[in-house]
């Protein structure tokens, strides 16, 4: 990688990686050292291959995605993980709030790989069900039953989720 490669390379971690570690935290289950290795992981790879990338946001993103599922299904990356601190000041109107994505966060955690998956991609980054069955190599199909299944476990799981307007404002609200 010349100069200026590595110019933009390290322009593009700078820029990009909060956002991408939101991204890996919801992946990974709210596990923020699983987050850090997969987004470590993905972007030692894409370093390797910047010069040949047109689209760095985009690569890093399905990389993740791709790198997450890989360890998903291996049998020996699956510990269970106690996370969630409650934050350390709260407001009256924040407690609300950061109720809310503690007990979404352990609801994310009761469903399986996929189907946090196919919850993250769909509402947390808004992508169409067919872009999201091409990341998952799967049918749109399987995108829109695997996202039924996982929004009833949620509501089953976490009852005081069933009031909030869709499912797209919970996992935004989880990102923040």
């Amino acid at each position: 990688m010349d100069v200026a490669e590595e110019r933009r390379f390290r322009e593009f971690v700078a820029a990009r990686s909060p956002a991408l570690m939101r991204l890996g935290f919801l992946l990974t289950g709210g596990d923020q050292h699983a987050a850090e290795d997969l987004l470590q992981t993905v972007l030692a790879r894409a370093a390797a291959r910047w010069s040949r990338i047109d689209e760095p946001e985009a690569y890093v993103r399905r990389a993740m995605y791709r790198q997450q599922v890989s360890w998903w299904r291996l049998a020996s990356r699956r510990p269970e993980t106690v996370v969630a601190e409650t934050p350390d000041v709260a407001g009256p109107d924040d407690a609300h709030a950061a109720e809310l994505k503690l007990v979404l966060r352990r609801a994310l955690t009761r469903l399986t790989p996929r189907q946090r998956a196919v919850l993250v991609l769909r509402y947390f980054e808004d992508l169409p069900e067919a872009e999201v069955a091409q990341i998952m190599d799967c049918s749109v199909g399987t995108v829109r039953s695997t996202a039924h299944r996982s929004l009833a476990r949620l509501r089953a799981v976490a009852p005081e989720l069933a009031d909030l307007r869709a499912p797209s404002f919970a996992l935004k609200e989880a990102r923040s």
